[in-house]
């Protein structure tokens, strides 16, 4: 590649998005991470994309519900330009209801989602279905929203990465940066951002519920992936000293993940996973002019919702870099992060 016009350091979702995006639409573009593909939180096992609840509406919620509608497609491209499944499946979520007061709220918010989610997507409230996959609800009622999805992230980035090859992009370890040159480093690059990481725990059980909806149970994100595994987690660590490490906080994860769902309660763990999530002070993502950089960009922080925001994330920061359309939610912007 002779000359670069865009350059994005650090290889996760956000930062493969934003380079897919760009290649896409022509761009000469380059990936620089010197862990390679995946290697920080966005090789995580859980890989849930599920909405923010449908009330108290603002940009961060609106952004995230215009990616969460693209995702199904943006998926389906990046898996026929590179060959490779992603894991991608809206299959929606379930979660009990443990009391009257939730029962009213989850009432309340089905009417909004009405509007909010433009009929695109429903969130009601029904009797809990009769099938093992299902976990007890005290009130026998549980909340059904169809706007959630799931993927497989280790999956996906890697699939993203052959698909950004396919464009023509390329992915090195080390390589001086050139033209526009936007920083999407996770949580290492947080603290310039003024935010910080957060180390998570999950595991990955084997126990096929493939096509199931996930489940959201206890606190816990319950995955059946489609390859006959299921995620559960996570844990949210603000303070930590081994980043990579799994420990008794994984173990209580996965207790409470058995009896939340009985069903998995012999199920075999087949993977534990650590990583750090990148989070901004405003729990937002980090978009646009980097704070600290002059004429350099940023694409940082999706605690907890990257993969989520990550569709449109890559196509504001496309229309950004190649465009000069700045079309990023002033609250994303790095001098409110």
């Amino acid at each position: 590649m002779a000359t670069v016009d865009v350059t994005v350091m650090g290889a996760g979702i956000f930062g493969l998005c934003v380079a897919y995006c760009c290649a896409r639409r022509g761009a000469a573009v380059r990936v620089i991470d010197p862990n390679g593909v995946g290697a920080g939180a966005s090789g995580g096992l859980v890989g849930a994309l599920a909405p923010h609840v449908p009330e108290n509406w603002n940009p961060k919620k609106a952004f995230q519900f215009e990616s969460l509608i693209m995702a199904a497609d943006f998926w389906a491209e990046i898996t026929a330009v590179s060959g490779a499944a992603t894991g991608y499946a809206r299959t929606g979520r379930l979660q009990p209801l443990a009391d009257t007061r939730a029962v009213d709220l989850a009432r309340s918010r089905a009417a909004s989602a009405a509007d909010l989610w433009q009929g695109q997507a429903v969130w009601q409230v029904i009797a809990a279905p009769d099938a093992s996959w299902v976990p007890p609800s005290p009130t026998g009622l549980m909340v059904r929203d169809t706007l959630s999805a799931l993927i497989h992230p280790r999956r996906a980035v890697h699939a993203l990465a052959a698909a950004l090859v396919a464009k023509g992009g390329v992915i090195a370890g080390d390589s001086p940066p050139e033209g526009q040159v936007v920083w999407a480093t996770g949580w290492a690059g947080m603290p310039e951002l003024g935010g910080n990481g957060v180390k998570g725990q999950a595991a990955l059980l084997s126990y096929d519920a493939r096509g199931q909806p996930q489940l959201f149970a206890d606190g816990l994100h319950i995955i059946p992936h489609g390859d006959g595994t299921v995620a559960v987690g996570s844990t949210s660590e603000r303070v930590f000293e081994t980043p990579g490490a799994t420990d008794a906080a994984l173990d209580e994860v996965l207790v409470r993940a058995r009896h939340a769902v009985p069903v998995l309660m012999d199920a075999p763990v087949t993977a534990r996973w650590a990583g750090v999530r990148p989070r901004s002070r405003s729990r937002a993502p980090v978009l646009g002019a980097h704070p600290t950089r002059q004429g350099e960009y940023v694409a940082n922080g999706g605690f907890k919702i990257g993969f989520g925001m990550a569709p449109k994330v890559g196509e504001v920061m496309a229309d950004l870099l190649l465009e000069g359309r700045d079309l990023i939610p002033d609250g994303f912007r790095a001098a409110q992060a």
